[in-house]
């Protein structure tokens, strides 16, 4: 079971991030913040988790939560402010949609641009640590896939319903066969020679 809570009596946000590693689509992220007394035995890190729990575990966090926002930032930017900056960017979105400001951000990860006026703690794993990051992760998870899904529907050839935009051995093949789509993110290395690519 995880974690309630970092610092008790606090109202604490989880944030995490999705989509960091992938060569298209925009870097997703969450922030939740629970109720003190939330349990659920199956909620933790949504890669530990299987797609259909994950669709169940993200209506019941909307319903629950006392407050959630979700943030994105797209391929343009990320390729313009670079990929970590741009997660750190898409936190601090999904907290300023927050409806309850909380005092304190659990942050998964080792590091973290300070959002204005909130301290922050990081923790490295924290999305199989503290119920609020593991379920900021299952919502930037499931959003981000929504939107790669829909992707899938206008360039099929790309697989993106099953890689997400991950830079699988498929997805690599149809972009040195094809080139790339107005969602890949220029600045990352597509193909491992970078030659080959026809933009």
């Amino acid at each position: 079971m995880l974690k309630s809570y970092y610092k008790k009596g606090l109202i604490e946000a989880g944030c995490d991030e999705a989509g960091r590693g992938c060569l298209a689509g925009p870097v997703y992220a969450a922030a939740v913040i629970l109720p003190p007394d939330y349990k659920n035995k199956i909620l933790n890190d949504s890669k530990q988790i299987s797609e259909k729990k994950r669709e169940l575990l993200r209506t019941e966090i909307e319903k629950e939560a006392i407050a959630f926002g979700v943030g994105k930032v797209d391929n343009v930017e990320i390729d313009e402010i670079n990929i970590l900056n741009a997660s750190f960017l898409a936190m601090h979105r999904s907290v300023d949609l927050l409806k309850t400001k909380p005092e304190l951000l659990l942050i998964d990860g080792n590091r973290f641009n300070p959002y204005p006026n909130i301290p922050h703690e990081c923790i490295i794993k924290g999305d199989a640590k503290f119920l609020s990051i593991a379920a900021a992760s299952i919502l930037a998870k499931t959003y981000r896939d929504d939107f790669m899904f829909a992707a899938h529907e206008k360039h099929p050839e790309y697989a993106w319903n099953k890689n997400k935009g991950y830079p699988t051995k498929a997805h690599r093949a149809a972009i040195a066969a094809i080139g790339t789509t107005d969602i890949h993110r220029m600045s990352f290395r597509l193909l491992p020679e970078q030659l080959e690519l026809d933009i």
